[in-house]
């Protein structure tokens, strides 16, 4: 089979697409044909050698798969044929990818297998921070870094649909009108004014109740300075390339909490926290009150550019592989 296949630490150019084994699935554990591949910033940190507790190359990266399922292993309650969706230890990037049949999910409604790629990680990413960390509520205040990008995305509309009120930052105005279709209701070009100035102007000084921040870095420190006193902010990335260190100083004399989120650890160690948000998200995106907003497909062969898009921030909602 081809796989897309990272043969060493480094830039896009490392990621060369391969010929294979195809995998056969273990006890517990079933075979999908893959349709479609999210490709996640996580799969870049990993690429690059800064993802804690990584793979080591040569590895086959991608986390969440959508396609049919063409075996299923001993123990497996499942049949061949079957459309599902799945988060995947790995190996995502490829024609076939294996998974832990305790961990499938039927695609919503009439979604497309692309649209159903960008569904695990983006998506309980974004509920999870927003309500089971988070704990948003419908009279508050959010504000989402990276507003048009696949988690961002998300949270927008999974914030606007609790009745929140919702601030979003983005690099262009074409991203910034983006997510107000969403739901966003005030936007910043953050390349052209100060988010934290905007805000407090936006919420007459007093800041927001909850920041959700992936970008890490100075994004982080600084939004502090735009979180309201008993404020929460939910780390859940370091795009930014480097981690946000908040001074304790400030968090404890405006009485705020700083919250870290990971998909991947959150499921290993309270799996029925992370996924008590598939029923809703699932009834939701099936009637199609939320949208997956699928920015661009590449083929598997152009795995190494995808990730460029990526990184050149050229991407809006999700970015997805095609075998």
């Amino acid at each position: 089979m081809k796989a897309a296949t990272v043969t060493e630490y480094g830039e896009a150019d490392v990621l060369e697409v391969t010929d294979r084994e195809r995998p056969r699935p273990g006890e517990g554990e079933v075979l999908i044909e893959v349709e479609a591949a999210g490709i996640n910033f996580a799969d870049i940190m990993q690429r690059r050698g800064h993802y804690q507790g990584g793979p080591s190359p040569e590895y086959v990266p991608g986390m969440e798969v959508a396609g049919t399922i063409a075996e299923v292993g001993d123990g497996v309650n499942r049949e061949a044929g079957e459309a599902v969706v799945s988060l995947v230890n790995g190996g995502g990037y490829a024609e076939y990818a294996t998974a832990d049949a305790r961990g499938l999910l039927d695609i919503p409604g009439d979604l497309s297998f692309e649209e159903a790629a960008g569904f695990p990680v983006q998506w309980l990413t974004a509920h999870n921070c927003l309500h089971e960390w988070g704990g948003l509520e419908a009279d508050e205040t959010v504000l989402v870094h990276a507003a048009a990008g696949g988690v961002g995305s998300a949270a927008v509309q999974l914030a606007d649909e609790a009745g929140a009120a919702v601030i979003g930052t983005a690099s262009t105005e074409e991203k910034l009108s983006m997510a107000s279709d969403l739901g966003m209701d005030h936007g910043i070009q953050y390349t052209e004014e100060d988010f934290v100035d905007r805000v407090n102007e936006i919420t007459d000084g007093d800041g927001v109740d909850l920041v959700l921040d992936g970008i890490g870095s100075d994004t982080s420190d600084r939004s502090l300075q735009a979180l309201r006193s008993f404020g929460r902010m939910v780390s859940y990335g370091a795009a930014g390339g480097e981690p946000g260190r908040p001074n304790t100083a400030d968090l404890l004399f405006s009485n705020q909490r700083v919250i870290g989120y990971h998909l991947g650890r959150a499921i290993e160690q309270k799996p029925m926290k992370v996924m008590g948000a598939v029923p809703e998200l699932t009834q939701l995106l099936g009637e199609g009150t939320l949208e997956v907003q699928v920015g661009h497909t590449f083929d598997l062969e152009e795995a190494a550019s995808a990730h460029q898009f990526i990184e050149d921030r050229k991407s809006s909602g999700k970015v997805v592989l095609v075998p």
